[in-house]
């Protein structure tokens, strides 16, 4: 009779185990064939929103990349990484379409990273690609890279900063925001250089904007530059609160920043444009000044 009872007591013990096993909170009881395949190796893609001390570079070979925070200082800051195409399979020429279609990607992405158009600022943008060892690789990517300059005039020197540049052009007064100018004569022909001037104090020019010029060869001949003069004036026009009409000309001059020639030929169409007074100064703003702070002369 106990033997038959220790028997019972087995079985029951047993069925118990066996129900247990059977009812594993959900679990199925198999520890390894609901994990996450892991995923295949690639070739490398560096992240968007770091910094680099060193400068840029338009070629970023593998050993060369050491991003820090952006609170340490730094001269380059990658505001996005995309993709080229699976059929760009080497390193596009500057002029190529896939190129260009890179740089209207970076142009527009950084604007937002930065919270206005880029080019309002004392800022260059550069695209750097991967090796020739990365393509090789499979790589690819494309990196948009930002840099704060002493001057957007020409011989601009990369700034050694701190902090990041995201929402850096957020404010109207942010201060690396081209403004007020004071716009210096050579003996060449028209202004040779432009550079920052407190608005309260005299001078005689103003950044109103960008302009962003269709695809037409590089402006060398004067009749080239006729269009960026007029396009210019519109942006001039909404900027200071005059009429666009055929006596703006006349209230006040201009001067036109296109991009250099390789930039041009890279697809980067953005124009600066300044209002300039030839023949006086001021010691404010004229933004939405209107006729009758620019009349005709």
């Amino acid at each position: 009779m106990r033997r038959a009872r220790r028997s019972l007591a087995a079985a029951l013990l047993t069925a118990a185990l066996l129900a247990g096993c059977a009812d594993a909170g959900g679990l199925d009881g198999d520890l390894v064939d609901d994990w996450a395949a892991l995923a295949a190796p690639g070739p490398f893609v560096p992240p968007a929103g770091v910094c680099q001390v060193a400068d840029f570079a338009d070629v970023v070979p593998l050993a060369t990349f050491e991003p820090v925070d952006c609170g340490v200082p730094h001269r380059v800051e990658t505001t996005h990484v995309g993709t080229f195409p699976a059929a760009v399979t080497a390193p596009p020429a500057v002029d190529s379409p896939s190129m260009r279609a890179a740089f209207a990607d970076c142009d527009t992405r950084t604007s937002t990273y930065v919270g206005d158009e880029w080019r309002a600022g004392r800022l260059r943008l550069g695209v750097a690609l991967p090796s020739k060892v990365g393509w090789a690789a499979g790589a690819r990517w494309y990196r948009c890279d930002l840099t704060e300059v002493d001057t957007v005039e020409r011989a601009a020197r990369t700034v050694l900063r701190t902090g990041s540049l995201r929402d850096a052009l957020k404010a109207a007064t942010a201060p690396l925001r081209l403004g007020c100018q004071n716009a210096r004569t050579g003996p060449e022909l028209g202004v040779q250089t432009v550079t920052p001037a407190d608005c309260a104090k005299a001078h005689n020019a103003e950044f109103v904007g960008v302009w962003k010029a269709p695809e037409t060869p590089y402006p060398t001949k004067p009749a080239d530059w006729a269009p960026l003069y007029a396009g210019c004036r519109s942006v001039l026009a909404r900027y200071a609160g005059l009429p666009v009409d055929d006596y703006l000309k006349f209230r006040t001059d201009l001067v036109v920043r296109p991009p250099g020639a390789a930039r041009w030929k890279a697809g980067d169409r953005g124009v600066r444009c300044y209002l300039w007074l030839s023949d006086r100064t001021v010691t404010r703003s004229l933004k939405g000044a209107g006729p009758t702070v620019l009349p005709i002369r």
